[in-house]
């Protein structure tokens, strides 16, 4: 049987001195291994490539993380000092692709950079201070810790009843590593919330349109996915969206 094809967003990256089209393996590899699933990564070079040239050949869509910040400007804030580092061709490409993939009613999934940008793509905003505010929770490590210790801040989060998150992964709470520095300001229009972290910051959100589910998480289940269950599950539902399934198949004494 012919899998669905899965397209993964690609970044601009610096390898040596040479500028790249990259995207990190755990991305590409737990999307295919999970949503059991072939991948094409889709370069992020809009002057030589329209959205709508790809998204035909593509049952669906996965926007990585990624080491960039999304631009204040694609959501009305342009700053002269604002937080980067900037990725301009991914911004183009990833506004143009959710639209064109959400035009066609094929699946549109997000992961930390990705779920900012669907919420920006939906008319939201995003705020820029999710480690260091007082009234928030600490949404990213202290500066000085390793890599893999940035993936082990952790902190829980509320599932909506009844959303899709809840009902995959059947309970009402869980918890999640949290490492980002951006997060939902205004939440963008037609986006349904999924969870969120203790402080009311939004985690996830969804939506149907034209018939396509939306998911996306502001935390990473691509990391250490293997021991992770709820990870697991998070792709296995892409898998299902890729293959026009319901999102969560709910048949009595089917596992999840």
């Amino acid at each position: 049987m012919t899998r669905p094809v899965a397209g993964v967003i690609c970044c601009t990256r610096t390898v040596g001195i040479e500028p790249a089209q990259a995207v990190m393996n755990r991305y590409v590899a737990h999307a295919m291994r999970y949503a059991d699933a072939a991948a094409l990564l889709v370069p992020s070079m809009p002057e030589l490539m329209k959205a709508s040239e790809v998204a035909p050949r593509l049952d669906g869509l996965l926007l990585t993380g990624s080491p960039s910040n999304l631009d204040p400007a694609a959501y009305g804030q342009a700053m002269d000092d604002a937080p980067g580092p900037f990725d301009a061709a991914r911004d183009a490409m990833t506004r143009d692709l959710i639209a064109a993939m959400l035009d066609l009613g094929r699946p549109v999934f997000g992961i930390c950079r990705g779920f900012q940008e669907i919420n920006v793509a939906f008319g939201g905003s995003l705020r820029r201070d999710m480690a260091e505010a007082e009234e928030l929770i600490a949404h990213h490590a202290p500066d000085e810790a390793g890599f893999n210790e940035m993936f082990d801040h952790l902190h829980p989060v509320e599932l909506t009843p009844g959303g899709v998150l809840a009902r995959a992964f059947g309970c009402d709470r869980t918890t999640v590593n949290s490492v980002h520095y951006q997060g939902v300001d205004r939440l963008g229009a037609g986006l349904s919330v999924e969870a969120r972290a203790p402080d009311g910051v939004v985690e996830a959100v969804s939506a149907q349109i034209n018939g396509a589910p939306l998911l996306a998480v502001q935390w990473h289940p691509e990391w250490r996915t293997d021991a992770h269950p709820q990870s697991q599950t998070f792709f296995q539902v892409f898998g299902r969206a890729l293959r026009g399934a319901p999102l969560v198949d709910e048949t009595p004494g089917v596992p999840q």
